[in-house]
């Protein structure tokens, strides 16, 4: 229960957190303005959306996966050790696929190098520049 617990939380707390770019503050964006550039980082950032697959969802299950088969391996030999090798399976699998999990969304956070570059083309287009994502 404690571990649902921690895992809705972090859920919550990171699970749509992804990064952005940061635009240089060249004369395009200073002649028109915040404002407007926030309005082309959507325009552009729905284009990538529409055009470029992501496979975050896909990656969280696979981490989740991995990290519960690691965990039960684990959580089995300590259990081998203390003479309850299914309790610590069990107990090793649940921690490893909150941390796989976990893992996976931290990871999925970052943008994936072709949706990056597909954001930086467009924005470019429109006279930004982009010198990094925050």
């Amino acid at each position: 229960m404690k571990c649902l617990f921690i895992l809705i939380f972090a859920l919550l707390l990171f699970g749509c957190a992804t990064k952005g770019p940061v635009l240089y503050p060249n004369e395009y964006l200073k002649s028109v303005g915040e404002e407007k550039a926030s309005g082309d980082i959507d325009e552009c950032k729905s284009g990538a959306d529409t055009y470029v697959k992501s496979s975050g969802g896909q990656e969280a299950v696979k981490g989740t996966a991995v990290g519960g088969a690691a965990g039960a391996v684990i959580g089995g030999a300590a259990g081998a050790v203390t003479g309850d090798i299914g309790g610590g399976a069990g107990i090793g699998a649940a921690t490893g696929a909150a941390s796989g999990l976990l893992y996976s969304i931290f990871k999925t956070s970052e943008p994936n190098p072709v949706y990056k570059s597909f954001m930086e083309k467009c924005l470019r287009d429109k006279g930004y520049e982009v010198i990094g994502w925050d």
